[in-house]
């Protein structure tokens, strides 16, 4: 299986050329869309070549998830404890956008290896902004204090018009993900796929992975939650996390794991669609072949046996020609 990495590999190219090279001055104005639908939009001016604009969008919530500014509950701390003084929050951010950060690359640690974990922490501002309120859940988790919200479905945003949900309770925190799929094949793929999923969990070696459950129906913990983001197509997807997922450095990885769960499911149903395509070309292909071994001897004599043809001659092979016979 593969995982999605956190840090944004082109955001972290770009941070750390801008590093290397200074003194170069270069202006900057770079925009791309990476998975899920988050756009990155990024500026540097040749004479403060120390200065960043970075600007994040974030998907289109739907109406049951709640924003604070246009930016999930916490967001605002989490950034301002991720990145310290390296990172000032512009208010308001650029058109178009949810979050704009103006980055002082002057103020970067001088040691090249806590450099490096915080250019990649800043390539990893998606994790940081959209994980916030995952995360402040999950720590009431790892702290075993009771949250306000005990029992209620909380609604987070994680696609275009699409969210997950979390019913917080005392020692655990369940996660569900209606899981939905524009394309009527990757809709059935999904739903071997996530079924399989499923089988998978109660192999030996994954006992202390989370406990995860598919349902063709809603749960009964999302009772209260509203019709239209109970509309699922490949049904729902269901994981308990306990304590011991989440403490230390799990809580980061349980975090960015949950976060882009359906990408992840949608990566590997693509991977699946491609991969049968193309088994399935290569079946063609020997049953072509075995066809034409299967073919009459008369056939094959017919297409072997030599054709026909003229030669088109030049004007100076035409004159070589009648020179040699008038020799003769």
């Amino acid at each position: 299986m593969i995982l999605l990495q956190s840090p944004s590999r082109y955001l972290l190219q770009i941070l750390s050329n801008r590093v290397q090279n200074l003194e170069k001055g270069v202006e900057l104005d770079c925009q791309w869309v990476e998975f899920d639908d988050i756009r990155y939009h990024i500026q540097a001016s040749a004479k403060n070549a120390n200065v960043l604009l970075l600007s994040v969008s974030l998907p289109i919530p739907p109406p049951e998830t709640v924003l604070f500014g246009g930016l999930p509950l916490g967001a605002l701390e989490a950034i301002k404890a991720a990145y310290g003084v390296v990172a000032q929050i512009l208010d308001p951010p650029r058109d178009g956008f949810n979050l704009t950060l103006k980055l002082n690359l002057s103020k970067l640690p001088p040691d090249e290896e806590h450099k490096h974990a915080l250019l990649t922490k800043i390539a990893s501002v998606r994790e940081v902004v959209m994980g916030a309120p995952l995360r402040a859940v999950l720590k009431h988790l790892v702290s075993r204090t009771v949250p306000s919200d005990l029992g209620k479905p909380v609604a987070l945003v994680h696609r275009p018009n699409e969210s997950f949900f979390l019913v917080p309770q005392a020692d655990k925190v369940t996660v569900i993900f209606p899981m939905r799929f524009n394309d009527s094949i990757d809709t059935v793929l999904a739903t071997s796929f996530l079924q399989e999923f499923v089988e998978a969990r109660r192999t030996a070696g994954l006992n202390n992975a989370p406990p995860c459950l598919w349902s063709p129906s809603p749960p009964q913990e999302l009772k209260e939650a509203f019709t239209e983001a109970l509309s699922a197509n490949a049904g729902f997807v269901s994981f308990v996390i306990f304590p011991r997922h989440v403490e230390g450095r799990k809580l980061d990885r349980t975090v960015w794991n949950l976060s882009t769960f359906h990408a992840y499911v949608n990566y590997h149903v693509k991977c699946s669609e491609c991969f049968m395509h193309t088994r399935m070309r290569r079946q063609v292909e020997s049953l072509i072949q075995a066809l034409d071994r299967a073919k009459p001897d008369s056939e094959k004599a017919k297409r072997s046996s030599p054709s026909r043809s003229f030669k088109r001659m030049s004007l100076k092979d035409g004159n070589n020609s009648l020179g040699s016979r008038s020799w003769k």
